[in-house]
């Protein structure tokens, strides 16, 4: 299923819940923040209070879970809410896929159903 088939028929890649650091660059802009779920396709961050930017905008992350694991990302800013930021990936590099996925787990393949 494509990613607009998935948008159309109400589903989108599951959400997993948790609390870790991630930091956000972009030019030479730096904010430190905390990620309050995380999927196969994106990332939704706690806005911090200091940010400026827009929607398009290209940011690197770099999500920092646990003691040991550190996954770098780029991703485009896709939503801006009250108090999160909503990114897409970008580009995840080849090194850090399986990562990435180990750490979603069953979430890396499942689909929920959102509000459009």
């Amino acid at each position: 299923m494509t990613q607009q088939a998935k948008h159309n028929s109400g589903l989108r890649h599951a959400r997993m819940r948790i609390s870790s650091a991630v930091l956000m660059m972009r030019g030479a802009d730096v904010w430190s923040t905390e990620i309050e779920d995380i999927s196969a396709t994106g990332v939704l961050v706690i806005r911090p209070d200091d940010w400026k930017g827009e929607v398009g905008d290209l940011y690197s992350l770099d999500m920092i879970v646990g003691e040991e694991l550190n996954i770098h990302v780029e991703a485009t800013l896709a939503r801006v809410l009250e108090h999160s930021l909503g990114f897409a990936y970008a580009r995840i590099p080849s090194e850090k896929e399986v990562p990435l996925w180990n750490l979603l787990g069953g979430y890396a393949d499942k689909l929920e159903p959102f509000d459009k």
